[in-house]
């Protein structure tokens, strides 16, 4: 095994756009700059990669003929933005995460691999019989 440690890019996807409703101004203020102090971490660390807020509105496309308002800010699932990261595994981004301020607020975080292939082709590949 190399001493070097391989690494990888992590979506970390931040969940509830509305953990500042019960706030006040100052408090969402406090918030916000920890956030930022957190994010520049991450950049002086080499981990950020990019990222940004999303806006709370939007469409959901749900065929090809079907759109439809969504997602709903309303939602703690709404999704409020995202970073792409650089970690030497899931736990090192899973620890990143662990940072996010906005878990404090009722925020989440998903964080997931981006993966060269989707999942979905391994497994056809595998039961086609053609495993690498």
């Amino acid at each position: 095994m190399s001493a070097e440690t391989a690494t990888s890019e992590y979506m970390l996807l931040f969940r509830n756009t509305g953990w500042h409703k019960q706030l006040s101004a100052e408090e969402i203020q406090q918030h916000m700059t920890r956030f930022t102090a957190w994010f520049e971490k991450l950049n002086r660390e080499g981990k950020f990669k990019i990222g940004g807020p999303l806006a709370h509105e939007g469409k959901t496309v749900t065929s090809k003929t079907n759109v439809i308002d969504g997602p709903f800010a309303e939602s703690k699932e709404a999704v409020a933005g995202f970073f792409i990261i650089r970690a030497g595994s899931l736990a090192e981004a899973v620890e990143a995460a662990r940072g996010c301020p906005g878990l404090d607020f009722g925020q989440t975080v998903d964080v997931r691999a981006i993966t060269p292939e989707p999942d979905e082709l391994k497994f056809a590949r595998i039961k086609a019989g053609k495993a690498e």
